[in-house]
């Protein structure tokens, strides 16, 4: 009986003791879960935060490319508005200078006048005035005519004085000008040196971004990969502006086959070039001499100088201007017969969507954009919106 009490009590005592216990466990158990709570966040931040970083700098070569082009192209417009303000400002000096020049002579001439009045004036003084040559005769009429001829030589005398008066306010004000005119050049100039700045800044980013691709296998191979994406790019929006050509000329779809020599067709092998240049990329496949990596360049590359112009090939339909990643500014023209070419990296644009050119017509003229290796127009023609190597098309040099 004994050892039956003191179980009932051990077990009352438990009973008492255990809900406490577990109430503790249970506390112990939230606040655990809590901290691995923060702590699960706390990684998921560092580890979104690092994903963003990696997004960084994982950031388009191209899109880098492009926004460096961008800002130069900018920067660039922008001198070239700044140089024909200096030069507008210069022409307004040089012709305020003119004016100058011919108000002092114009005052030199007032000034030796003026000077002989005085000269007359102060002898005629040291005669005891006007009053006694008014008074000397007898004859009133003799009188009147003189006291007339005094009075038009005084009011002569006032002209002159206005007008010598007006002379200097006009030479001050003409001065006053050129020295405005010389504070804005002044200003202009220092603005063209910061712009200048800026452009080689940029031009210093380009090279960087360049040499990176050009001597680093990731940068490399990355861009590959991204220019093969922007030649895909090229294709759909080929193959639209075609289906829209042929929408509006209500023509059927096209089946393929070789191209007929009609229009543009008759050029094979004689077709003007469309810059002065010589091809320095191939068409068709390319095998990169340090990397190994291969693409397939449907156009060729014509090395020609910045600026130099560019022409049409052949009488067409302007179709797309604009920029285009990988490609820079870009112009496609329509020929017919489902015969297009294709102008890329182009420094500037001459012409718009919408324009009817003739052959040999000036559409924009040589340029970087988008370009790997500098001035160069990189050059496509294409039937039924498959690429042709230009090369069979344009005219042999001697």
């Amino acid at each position: 009986m004994r050892a039956w009490r003191v179980a009932l009590a051990l077990l009352a005592v438990g009973l008492l003791v255990s809900p406490a216990s577990a109430q503790r466990r249970d506390d112990q158990t939230l606040r655990q879960k809590e901290q691995s709570l923060e702590q699960t966040q706390k990684q998921l931040r560092e580890e979104r935060a690092r994903a963003a970083e990696a997004r960084k700098r994982e950031t388009s070569l191209l899109s880098e490319l492009e926004a460096i082009e961008r800002t130069l192209g900018g920067k660039r417009r922008e001198l070239v508005v700044l140089n024909g303000r200096i030069r507008t400002a210069q022409g307004e000096i040089q012709g305020l200078e003119g004016e100058i020049r011919r108000l002092e002579a114009q005052r030199a001439g007032q000034q030796e006048v003026l000077g002989r009045r005085l000269t007359a004036m102060y002898k005629l003084q040291a005669q005891g005035g006007a009053l006694p040559l008014i008074l000397a005769g007898d004859d009133p009429v003799a009188r009147a005519v003189q006291l007339r001829h005094l009075t038009t030589l005084a009011a002569v005398d006032a002209q002159l004085i206005r007008e010598y008066r007006g002379t200097g306010e006009r030479l001050a004000e003409r001065k006053a000008r050129v020295e405005e005119h010389r504070q804005e050049l002044a200003g202009l100039r220092a603005k063209v040196d910061e712009e200048r700045q800026a452009v080689d800044r940029e031009a210093a980013r380009r090279r960087v971004l360049l040499a990176k691709v050009q001597e680093e296998r990731a940068y490399h191979e990355r861009m590959v990969g991204e220019l093969s994406e922007a030649a895909k790019r090229l294709e759909a929006l080929i193959r639209e502006l075609q289906a829209r050509q042929r929408r509006v000329a209500k023509l059927p779809p096209t089946k393929g086959g070789e191209p007929p020599a009609v229009g543009f067709g008759r050029l094979r092998g004689s077709m003007p070039w469309p810059t002065d240049g010589r091809i320095v990329g191939g068409f068709g496949e390319q095998v990169h001499p340090r990397f190994g990596t291969r693409t397939f360049k449907r156009g060729v590359d014509i090395e020609a100088d910045d600026g130099a112009g560019i022409v049409a090939v052949y009488a067409g339909h302007v179709v797309y201007t604009g920029w285009f990643k990988g490609y820079g500014n870009l112009i496609i023209l329509d020929h017919g017969h489902d015969y297009y070419t294709l102008y890329a990296h182009a420094a500037e644009i001459r012409v718009k969507e919408g324009d009817d050119v003739r052959q040999g017509q000036l559409i924009g003229t040589v340029g970087d954009t988008g370009s790997l290796a500098g001035p160069r127009l990189y050059f496509e023609v294409r039937y039924q919106g498959r690429p042709q190597d230009p090369a069979e098309w344009l005219r042999r040099r001697g």
